[in-house]
């Protein structure tokens, strides 16, 4: 498993980490024992970071974290929280008190003092623009209630904006081969300023892995099903943005480009975590995983070769054909 720096937290993490939304809700049910499994199977593969968000599960994926974390001192494990999804999002509610409350939440539910890292979890744009929420972030540091804040966006400006912020240590965004668009501007302002970049949605919510089918269905809990149309949150959670059937399509040339030129024996979800792991500027990339298996295979990623000019090639000719036109222009 390859090691970067995570931006200004100076902290080494894993280039491959977790995301454990599925562990909460959202992707249908898993149960604590399959959790817990998860965890531990991620990091026995060499995983060093771990993703979450207060309101997954509506904090039950902290809470495995937590237990997970005491019941094995000494892990070695950054972990990074969201926060901001427990209220309505409109800008007046990212405040001081309110950032207290969420915090010390999550405090307790991880079981520790001071939070690695803690996000903002996709607020409204206004919000990257306010003096008093930066001071109210920076003063979160000095109490020691977080050692490092960042955030989680939806937009390329809205990155930009954090960024241009000393404090911000790390900005969260979706990155995978059927979403290029911070590759513009976003991971060369990010490496210039020194801020970690998080790479999300990996996967294209499991497009990339090519085993989907236009018939494919999923479970009525599962985001995937409820959230296409954006109704429940920001579309780009979903598929990156575009109809599945779009996506199904895209995903078929990408396991040819797989084939023709990935290394041998490397599966199409490898080979997609591994090119995002492989960009300059990328920190760590965070798959999720429903089962050990999964979370061995994602880690797997971490330590695939370089994979070259031509499968670099190739994944922005798939990108310009069916997705630059229909999702650029907006994130």
């Amino acid at each position: 498993m390859h090691s970067r720096e995570l931006g200004r937290t100076h902290r080494t993490v894993s280039s491959i980490g977790l995301g454990t939304w599925q562990l909460g809700a959202d992707w249908g049910d898993v149960q604590e024992a399959d959790a817990l499994a998860v965890l531990d199977a991620s990091v026995e593969a060499g995983v060093t970071f771990f993703d979450t968000a207060d309101v997954y599960g509506d904090g039950r994926s902290e809470q495995l974290i937590g237990r997970y974390l005491s019941e094995n001192p000494g892990h070695g494990i950054t972990v990074a929280t969201k926060m901001g999804r427990r209220q309505e999002q409109v800008p007046e509610n990212y405040v001081l008190d309110n950032f207290r409350a969420w915090t010390n939440r999550s405090r307790t539910n991880l079981g520790v003092e001071t939070l690695d890292l803690v996000q903002l979890h996709c607020p409204p744009s206004q919000v990257f623009e306010s003096d008093e929420v930066y001071d109210a972030l920076e003063t979160l540091v000095s109490e020691e209630v977080v050692s490092n804040y960042g955030f989680s966006v939806e937009t390329a400006d809205q990155a930009l904006a954090a960024i241009a912020r000393p404090g911000t240590a790390t900005i969260q965004i979706i990155l995978n081969a059927f979403r290029l668009k911070p590759l513009d501007a976003v991971l060369p302002a990010a490496r210039d300023a020194g801020v970690g970049i998080i790479a999300r949605v990996p996967l294209a919510s499991g497009l990339l892995t090519g085993k989907y089918t236009e018939q494919t269905t999923f479970a009525a809990s599962d985001h995937r099903t409820y959230n296409r149309d954006g109704s429940a949150f920001d579309v780009g959670e979903t598929f990156s943005g575009v109809d599945f059937e779009t996506g199904v399509a895209a995903a078929r040339e990408f396991a040819a480009l797989v084939a023709s030129v990935g290394p041998e024996g490397v599966t199409p979800a490898t080979a997609a975590l591994a090119w995002v792991a492989q960009l300059p500027g990328v920190s760590t990339v965070i798959p999720g995983a429903r089962n050990p298996g999964q979370a061995e295979a994602n880690a797997a990623a971490g330590s695939v070769p370089s994979l070259g000019a031509a499968f670099d090639e190739g994944v922005r000719r798939i990108y310009d054909e069916y997705f630059r036109q229909s999702i650029h222009s907006r994130w």
